[in-house]
């Protein structure tokens, strides 16, 4: 069961077709998340494509359904401190709601990690909710200082 499980939810970078299989709808699961039309989902898909390893966008795809059930991002922040560090900021981790419990979260957060740990991030972060911080726990991350946000209308 395990081995036909890796097979068929195997991890890989977004691609522009991903949107058909809805990607933005697994989005919404996580927040707000209008629709998109194609050429704005094309247009933004060139743009994060063209950053390469700066950032990366992760899916799990189910070869049974097609659907994107899983996803999540990280970008790479190039900083002065540390010798010229960077940091690894991983956001948007999201399960589809059908496919939750199957360790598909953490398969995404370990790809996300090991790609920032592969090109040369000294840490990655990521922000969560309360109740999701067991989780990130799970998966290695410990709680540190406090996040804080200011929103733009």
């Amino acid at each position: 069961m395990q081995n036909s499980d890796e097979q068929k939810f195997r991890i890989r970078r977004l691609e522009i077709t991903d949107k058909k299989k809805g990607f933005i709808e697994l989005l919404q699961q996580l927040t707000v998340c209008d629709s998109v039309s194609e050429k704005e989902f094309e247009d933004r898909f060139r743009e994060v494509d063209s950053l390469g390893d700066d950032h990366v966008i992760g899916v799990i795809e189910d070869d049974v359904t097609g659907k994107i059930i899983a996803t999540g991002c990280v970008f790479i922040e190039k900083k002065f401190i540390r010798n010229c560090g960077k940091v690894g900021h991983i956001e948007d981790v999201v399960v589809d709601s059908s496919a939750r419990g199957k360790q598909l979260g953490k398969k995404v957060v370990e790809f996300l990690t090991e790609h920032a740990r592969s090109v040369g991030c000294y840490k990655v972060i990521l922000d969560c909710t309360v109740e999701n911080a067991v989780f990130y726990e799970k998966c290695g991350f410990k709680q540190k200082d406090v996040q804080m946000a200011l929103y733009f209308g």
